[in-house]
C-alpha cells in the first residue's frame, strides 16, 4: 500500500478515536506506528514520545510530524499532521452542537462515563511500558528514585511537569557526556600502555 494512504489511515484513526485529549491518544499512535504498520520499534516510538514531549504543543500533533517526516519526509508530515486532526475537526464541528444540546442528557453522561475507565487503561497500559523501560534502561533503585522525585515535584511542590522534563534532560546530557569523556580518557589510556609495551 501507498506510505501516504497508510499514514492517512493510520493518522486518521487516532485523531477520530483519541477520546480524552493528546495524552490517550499515544497508545493508539503507537499501535498504529508500532504494531500495525512497523515504521519503528517500541523502543524508538519511546525516544520519539520523550522528545515529542520536551517541545511546546498537542503531543499527538508532534508525534504525528516526527513519525510522518520520518515515513515520508515533510509531505509525509504534512499528510500525517492533517490526517490526524481534520478528521476530529470535522467531527467535532459536527457533534458539538448535538452534545451541547443534550448535555444534560443521562446518555451523554454515560458515554462519559463509559469511556474513561478505557481512556485509564490505556494512559496506565503506557506508564506500565515506560516504566519497563525505565527499568531496562537505569535499573530499579534510579527509576525509583526518579518517580519520586517527579512525584514530589509535580504534585506536592507544584512544579510544572515542563521544568521538570527540562531538568532531567540536561542532566541525562551531562552525565552521558561525563560518560563520554570518561570512555575516552580510558581509551587514551589503553594506547598509551599498548604504546609503551
Amino acid at each position: 500500500m501507498n506510505p501516504y494512504v497508510e499514514l492517512s489511515i493510520g493518522f486518521a484513526r487516532t485523531g477520530l478515536t483519541g477520546f480524552g485529549g493528546g495524552p490517550s491518544t499515544i497508545p493508539l499512535i503507537e499501535y498504529e506506528v508500532v504494531k500495525k504498520y512497523k515504521w519503528m520499534t517500541e523502543e524508538e516510538f519511546g525516544d520519539v514520545l520523550a522528545l515529542a514531549n520536551t517541545l511546546p504543543g498537542p503531543i499527538a500533533t508532534k508525534m504525528a510530524a516526527y513519525i510522518g517526516y520520518k515515513v515520508k519526509g515533510s509531505l509525509g508530515a504534512t499528510v500525517a499532521i492533517l490526517a490526524h486532526i481534520l478528521p476530529s475537526i470535522i467531527a467535532l464541528i459536527g457533534l458539538l452542537g448535538v452534545l451541547y444540546a443534550y448535555r444534560h442528557s443521562p446518555i451523554v453522561g454515560g458515554m462519559v462515563l463509559g469511556v474513561t475507565p478505557v481512556i485509564g487503561f490505556m494512559l496506565a497500559e503506557m506508564a506500565y511500558g515506560f516504566y519497563k523501560k525505565g527499568h531496562k534502561g537505569l535499573g530499579l533503585s534510579k527509576m525509583i528514585i526518579f518517580t519520586v522525585i517527579s512525584f514530589v515535584t509535580m504534585q506536592i511542590i507544584g512544579l510544572h511537569p515542563g521544568i521538570l522534563i527540562a531538568a532531567f534532560l540536561l542532566s541525562a546530557f551531562f552525565i552521558a557526556r561525563r560518560k563520554k569523556k570518561a570512555a575516552k580518557t580510558a581509551e587514551v589510556i589503553i594506547e598509551r600502555k599498548e604504546k609503551s609495551l
